[in-house]
């Protein structure tokens, strides 16, 4: 068996980003940007005021000064002339300051009437006024390629005129059930069946993720059935299988693919729930074994399969991020195997997270998982923990499952 961190490495390294494509702007919302975002104008363009009220000359705007109002300047429609000696030019939030202002008099600081206003409190040079290039000046590298963008981007690129971006494609994962024992939901049940749910649940991981599912028809427990729902796949950017990851008698993932030009990188972790777990390529395509157990499967595609998507999607290699919080209740020594026990949270008086372990661990208990908002890690021989003692945990929510 290998440590967590080594197979979740050597699957990382394996991948790369798929490939790019120029979508519309209203289409780009959590892609990943694979080209900058550079700004194609300067914003704002020109001097513009921050608020409604006078353009004036600072000097001469002082307390109980009366200046002569010569104009307007709506935003958009800029006043054509200059501001002179004596002079000012109602201004509104967003219009260019004219030529010869260098301060804007705030209309509640001002008293006008019968074509001049009052100044009712000195203006200070620069005052309001947003100098052009404040934002950011043309040329300007605005977003690095390599982020997920978020609305906050979407509007900088609108600002910076750009209607098309450079994106990496939404990766495409084939998704294999396999198993004699399975069926889809609503089908009728043979003896000893089980309705199959890892197929819909990685596919919803999958999406969460900006990735996109393609779900292949259950493949029975037959070496030929396996090997040529997996060729289906093969123009995907990752194989996802879940069953028949183990060694036993009706394993047959490994005996199927081997053939069809599989070859193995490795299949046993130091992690429960999931230590059987596949790791190779079908041809080119890299091929991700997950076990049957419904719990196993989710958790390893949370531990695995998350980054994974994450660097096809264009994303930097990382784990899940960890949070800290501290044990709602004792926790005894581990064994040699890295342990994610799902947990439930709540915040105690202090604002931290408490995270409690599910009394029952069992790999194929799904209602425990859906009813948990975190998984609990324990590393290999971690000692006793009593409860309130730090503990790291993955938050659910914060990786949209």
């Amino acid at each position: 068996m290998i440590p967590v961190e080594e197979a979740r490495g050597r699957i990382l390294a394996a991948l790369s980003p798929a490939g790019t494509e120029t979508v519309a702007l209203a289409e780009a919302w959590n892609r990943v940007l694979a080209a900058p975002i550079t700004a194609r104008l300067t914003q704002p363009p020109a001097d513009v005021s921050a608020m409604d009220g006078y353009a004036v000359r600072a000097a001469e705007a002082v307390e109980g000064a009366r200046l002569r109002v010569i104009g307007a300047a709506p935003a958009g429609h800029p006043f054509s002339g200059a501001v002179g000696p004596g002079q000012a030019v109602r201004i509104f939030t967003g219009a260019v300051v004219p030529e010869g202002a260098d301060g804007v008099l705030l209309q509640e600081d001002a008293e006008a009437g019968e074509g001049r206003v009052q100044v009712r409190e000195t203006v200070q040079p620069g005052r309001w006024i947003r100098r052009a290039g404040l934002d950011f000046a043309a040329g300007e590298t605005l977003v690095a390629p390599g982020r997920r963008l978020t609305a906050r981007d979407i509007g900088l690129a609108a600002a910076a005129n750009h209607p098309w971006l450079t994106v990496h494609r939404r990766p495409r994962i084939g998704i294999l059930a396999t198993g004699d024992e399975i069926v889809l939901p609503g089908e009728p049940l043979p003896p000893g069946g089980i309705v199959s749910s890892n197929a819909h649940a990685l596919a919803a991981l999958v999406r969460a993720a900006g990735a996109e599912p393609l779900v292949l028809p259950i493949a029975r427990d037959d070496t030929a059935a396996i090997g040529a729902a997996a060729e289906a796949a093969r123009f995907c950017d990752l194989m996802v299988t879940t069953g028949g990851a183990s060694v036993g008698e009706h394993d047959l993932v490994q005996q199927a693919l081997g053939p069809r030009g599989f070859t193995l990188d490795f299949w046993k972790i130091a992690m429960r729930p999931g230590k059987p777990l596949i790791w190779g390529h079908l041809g080119e395509t890299p091929l991700l074994g997950l076990p049957g157990n419904p719990v196993s499967a989710l958790v390893c595609g949370v531990v695995f399969l998350w980054p994974a998507l994450a660097v096809l999607a264009g994303l930097p290699p990382a784990a899940p991020p960890l949070r800290q919080a501290v044990a709602g209740a004792d926790l005894p020594e581990n064994d040699r195997r890295e342990d994610y026990l799902r947990a439930s949270l709540r915040r105690d008086a202090e604002g931290r997270w408490v995270a409690t372990a599910a009394s029952r661990q069992d790999s194929s208990m799904l209602r425990v998982l859906a009813e948990s908002d975190a998984l609990l890690r324990r590393l290999p021989h971690a000692p006793p923990l009593s409860a309130g003692a730090p503990v790291e945990v993955i938050l659910l929510s914060e990786l949209g499952l």
